[in-house]
């Protein structure tokens, strides 16, 4: 089984947007950590098999993060649930898994699946309008969302996601400041080496997604934080 402790990158990747199999094949063979799928809109069962099956031609580890139980099926290594915490909506906290289980409990192998302590930051984002996020948040919410996570839930993640704008570092810095067990994910806005490297500095593990499909080069660039780091 792989470490996800020991990822400090990955690629996420839309079902609902096209790449290429040259760009596919560049991330898959680039020194990632792991490939996640997942997206807001237009997810579903048909886009997320079809990209799930390209990427399983390659040795690294692929995650299915839920956004809807329609897009769920076997064939992923982990599946990571969202339960967004700054939503206005109990769906999102566990509306969504409550429900998964009362259909697929008795099938689920739980040691794939990892439930993730999420904070919506981006009030112009998609994500925050559909599960209605409260993003008017300073750092000692953060900070007591980090504690709620680490040391009340006890989450092996908490994700701060900016969904394509670059966060505050600051935000970042005291997530992490708060956090010993629990992994820190950022995602949002990564489009350049430098960027990545702040954000690495914080958090514990970078997700980078939406400069994929505006230049695939720079999305490759982000990869050397690894080697930077060790």
């Amino acid at each position: 089984m792989y470490d996800i402790r020991k990822w400090q990158h990955v690629f996420k990747l839309d079902p609902a947007k096209e790449i290429s199999d040259e760009n596919l094949e560049a991330l898959c063979m680039s020194d990632t950590d792991a490939i996640m799928i997942g997206g807001t809109d237009d997810v579903t069962e048909d886009n997320v098999i079809h990209l799930m099956s390209r990427v399983r031609r390659y040795p690294l580890p692929l995650v299915l993060e839920v956004s809807n139980l329609d897009s769920v099926m076997p064939g992923f290594d982990f599946y990571f649930i969202p339960s967004i915490l700054n939503s206005n909506d109990v769906t999102y906290h566990n509306g969504l898994l409550h429900k998964a289980l009362k259909q697929y409990g008795h099938m689920i192998n739980f040691e794939e699946v990892m439930l993730e302590g999420y904070v919506v930051l981006n009030p112009d984002s998609k994500v925050a309008k559909l599960t209605q996020s409260n993003t008017q948040l300073d750092v000692e919410d953060i900070e007591a969302y980090a504690q709620l996570v680490e040391e009340m839930y006890k989450l092996p993640i908490l994700y701060l996601e900016y969904s394509g704008t670059y966060g505050d570092k600051d935000i970042v810095k005291a997530a992490s400041q708060m956090l010993t067990h629990t992994q820190l994910f950022y995602g949002g806005g990564i489009s350049s080496l430098t960027e990545a490297k702040e954000m690495k500095n914080y958090a514990d593990t970078i997700i980078v997604g939406n400069i994929i499909y505006s230049d695939i080069k720079k999305a490759l660039k982000t990869v050397k934080i690894k080697k930077e780091s060790k």
